[in-house]
């Protein structure tokens, strides 16, 4: 991939005080190699380094239909295909299907990923890999099918594992990966999660009411698939609440602490893959921010406004790149709980079968207070966010950074027609408390937040998010 002029000028005029924190950075680690150190220990030194890691993706109208010569390339005898039971009957699965029967590949299908998955249906597609035996995965689906089958992989692949061992600390045990996965192909039907790019898989953890995930680099897909033909099916509110997930997941990274703020691992392998902003995620990130300013209100409202939803696509891998390695922090880390305590919410285009509240929209409803909220911390990173969403902010002070990128918020969701607060969403005042003690434990999240906070200030931003407009 190679790297544009444009590109190459935003790396050029990277704000001073990053440059200045970076030589500092170098500094430190110039006087550990050479054995000058002060004897604070590795565990309270600073971060140095970042890591640059993302899948391969390949951008196509109709790739889908190599997937099958993909899968033969990578020697496959036994595959396992993941997807849900509304795409199962659908084109996208159709021609993934056809694609496998064409080159001869023999695989079984397991439709039983659930939207918004859960502990326990993490463990049911768990149990179907480690019984099926599988040398290589295929993923169908939005984001909850590919988290899905990249847990599977995981534990199929080392199936003496405890299923705490690799859930994100302090909930489970986050413990490295150091066995090797299957190769895994994600075919990405949405355009929102980005995690056709990412190394996380997300679930709701049923016994503590609270969403929380695995996070580990040997779960990036080996391939990801974006084909434009997928958005084709995707229904209106699937599109704007996916669409709302690409811009917080950029907003989120582009605001986030600098992973020279975070302590530095004793071991690289210990390195997170969210590691906080860095010159890399910047260019990622705000290029996701302009391209939903652009794109996202067209493509929810115009099924047939191809530029639109291919767009989309291509800015929800864009921002996975962004925030697969930068991270997102307390938008998102405040969301888990919303999601997994909203049992009384449905929308129009999601499963009735139960209620749920779709992960975009719970990230979106806290997003105009947590950014009046992070504001005072980086202003100028929040005012450049909103002149990326579109707005004149020539004029903008630092101190009204929160506001002003605030307010945008406020437009995008009148504009999207999202439910106006938690209120709308079936939570009142009374259930502040439960929606505080969810978000706490989220730490792989709220620790790259930017500006440090208390549980208090965790409830006051859900009370503020009761009506946002």
């Amino acid at each position: 991939m190679g790297c544009s002029t444009q590109a190459l000028r935003r790396l050029g005029t990277y704000s001073q005080s990053w440059l200045k924190g970076l030589q500092q950075a170098a500094r430190n680690s110039h006087v550990q190699q050479h054995g000058r150190l002060s004897t604070a220990s590795s565990s309270t030194q600073k971060e140095y380094a970042f890591e640059m890691g993302c899948s391969n993706i390949r951008y196509g109208v109709g790739v889908t239909a190599e997937v099958g010569m993909d899968c033969k390339n990578l020697g496959a005898r036994s595959v396992c295909v993941m997807t849900d039971s509304n795409l199962v009957d659908l084109s996208p699965v159709k021609m993934t299907l056809e694609s496998l029967n064409r080159e001869g590949i023999p695989y079984k299908v397991y439709d039983k990923c659930r939207v918004e998955p859960t502990d326990e249906s993490f463990k049911d597609a768990i149990r179907f890999a480690k019984e099926g035996d599988f040398d290589m995965y295929l993923a169908v689906g939005g984001g909850s099918v590919m988290d899905t089958c990249k847990a599977a992989n995981l534990y199929a692949t080392n199936p003496s594992a405890d299923f705490l061992d690799y859930v994100n600390a302090p909930i489970g045990k986050g413990l490295p990966v150091t066995h090797t996965l299957k190769p895994l192909i994600a075919v990405t039907t949405t355009a929102g999660t980005g995690s056709e790019t990412t190394a996380t898989a997300v679930f709701d953890f049923l016994e503590l009411k609270a969403k929380t995930g695995i996070s580990q680099r040997a779960l990036r897909p080996t391939l990801g698939i974006v084909d434009p033909l997928h958005l084709n099916t995707c229904p209106e509110r699937v599109m704007a609440y996916s669409g709302i997930d690409v811009l917080c997941h950029a907003l989120e990274c582009y605001t986030n602490l600098s992973y020279t703020e975070r302590d530095r691992p004793s071991n690289p392998l210990l390195r997170p893959a969210y590691q906080g902003f860095n010159p890399i995620s910047d260019i990622w990130a705000q290029h996701a921010l302009r391209m939903t300013t652009k794109y996202m209100k067209r493509a929810v409202y115009d099924r047939g406004d191809e530029e639109a939803r291919s767009s989309m696509h291509l800015a929800s891998s864009y921002a996975g790149i962004g925030f697969g390695n930068g991270g997102v922090h307390l938008c998102h880390g405040m969301c888990y709980p919303i999601s997994s305590q909203g049992k009384k919410f449905k929308s129009k285009d999601y499963s009735q079968d139960y209620a749920l509240i779709p992960h975009g929209l719970a990230v979106i409803i806290t997003a105009p207070a947590v950014f009046e909220f992070t504001a005072p911390a980086c202003p100028d990173r929040h005012i450049k966010a909103a002149e990326c969403l579109g707005v004149d902010v020539r004029n903008v002070k630092r101190g009204d950074a929160g506001r002003v990128l605030s307010d945008k918020l406020r437009e995008i969701m009148h504009d999207l027609a999202t439910p106006n607060g938690l209120t709308e969403l079936g939570f009142q005042s009374q259930d502040v408390p439960s929606l505080v003690k969810g978000t706490m434990p989220q730490h792989r999240l709220t620790k790259l937040c930017p500006r440090p906070f208390q549980e208090e200030d965790i409830a006051t931003l859900l009370e503020k998010s009761m009506k946002v407009f």
